[in-house]
């Protein structure tokens, strides 16, 4: 039987779990239409089909993650999107955007598809902006003052430059030819851009935090946290070095760099939940205050354990399915 006490871990963990799973899936295809060229046809066609078996799927684990939210966590998910009401808005004004503009571009007359592919593109821009302004807010404490906006602002920045990282290594695996060898441009360009954004919320974030700052200089927790630092830059320069050999003539090591960008997103999402745990909202409510009745949960955890593995195995089917270059774009 699980405890009381446990089960809000447990949720906490599923919940985290969904996040990183939207961040790591749905941030390299935010990635590649933040990277969307305004020109190039052909180019854009193949960027497109890149992700077009999985965008709308890797959607999936946000909606998991603010379900799990509302029924584990009530009086969180309350409080949260009363303060992300405005960005979280804007959010889906974006998904919105792109997921209209994904499938009018196939379907106007050529002469207006240049149009649809902006609005796809600055719907990416915008998605992976207020995402990052609303984690620059969570950070914060949902604190109402300049240095929380600009803070927030800078977040913002930092996350779609880490999209458009980890967008332009997937279409370093995905592709080949001059897409490849322009991909592998940005993501040299990018992953510097991510690197300061990953830096200053490693600076700012003490400072701001008291309570962060704490636990950054106690033990045991500090084993924890000032590894991360140190392994993240040694993933930058190592992706810098492989980015710079390739392409390789026989395509050896094209899925090296999306690797190391995953491990780079799942370390620093380790960062901030080390630093945080167990808060649900930063210095406000913890995950036991803000948890549903145990009987609520354990019926809940029911639902879970049959849902989150059925998401796990359609979503690596369909990775299976789709592995392997890109296809040049139809439509059916």
């Amino acid at each position: 039987m699980i405890s009381d006490a446990t089960l809000p871990i447990i949720f906490v963990g599923l919940m985290g779990l969904a996040v990183l799973l939207y961040a790591i899936l749905d941030g390299y295809d935010l990635g590649v239409g933040i990277l969307l060229p305004l020109g190039h046809e052909s180019r854009k066609d193949q960027m497109i089909a890149s992700i077009g078996p999985f965008w709308d799927a890797n959607e999936t684990w946000l909606v998991l993650a603010v379900g799990l939210l509302l029924i584990a966590f009530p009086s969180a998910h309350s409080l949260v999107l009363r303060e992300l009401y405005l960005p979280a808005t804007f959010m889906l004004f974006g998904l919105i955007m792109r997921g209209v503009a994904f499938d009018f571009r196939a379907k106007v007359a050529f002469t207006k598809k240049a149009l649809w592919d902006k609005v796809f593109k600055f719907g990416s821009i915008l998605t992976a902006f207020m995402q990052g302004v609303m984690l620059g807010s969570y950070i914060m404490g949902f604190e109402h003052s300049l240095a929380a906006t600009l803070f927030s602002l800078l977040s913002g920045i930092g996350v779609t430059a880490a999209y458009a990282f980890i967008g332009a290594c997937w279409l370093v695996m995905k592709t080949d030819g001059e897409l490849q060898i322009k991909a592998v441009y940005w993501a040299r360009k990018t992953s510097w851009m991510c690197f300061a954004g990953v830096l200053a919320v490693c600076l700012v974030n003490p400072l701001i935090n008291p309570g962060v700052l704490d636990r950054w200089i106690s033990l045991p927790f500090a084993l924890f946290i000032w590894p991360i630092p140190f392994v993240c830059f040694c993933l930058f320069v190592l992706c810098h070095l492989v980015l710079k050999r390739l392409p390789l003539a026989d395509d050896a090591g094209c899925w090296v760099p999306f690797m190391i960008a995953l491990f780079i997103f799942l370390f620093c999402f380790q960062g901030l939940a080390v630093s945080f745990f167990p808060y649900i909202v930063p210095g406000q409510l913890d995950i036991w205050q803000a948890a549903s009745a145990p009987e609520s949960l354990r019926f809940i955890l029911v639902g879970a354990i049959v849902v989150v593995p059925c998401i796990l195995a359609y979503t690596a089917f369909s990775y299976r399915v789709f592995w392997g270059k890109v296809r040049d774009l139809r439509y059916y």
